[in-house]
């Protein structure tokens, strides 16, 4: 379900974009680099409820 990128060396979530650059998984352009993802919570009514739970904060980003 991966696809290796050409360039960076990681492979991504195939048809998963992500434009959150302060997440380890995020591979610095678009695409997620996690195993797999969970997305959540199960209570969401529509897209705006919805959010990554696999998200962790990139260690730059922390202080």
């Amino acid at each position: 379900m991966s696809e290796k990128r050409s360039g960076c060396g990681c492979n991504h979530i195939k048809g998963v974009c992500c434009d959150v650059k302060n997440c380890m998984y995020h591979d610095g352009e678009t695409y997620c680099t996690a195993k797999e993802i969970t997305v959540g919570p199960s209570y969401a009514a529509d897209g705006k409820d919805t959010a990554c739970a696999t998200f962790k904060p990139h260690d730059q980003y922390n202080g």
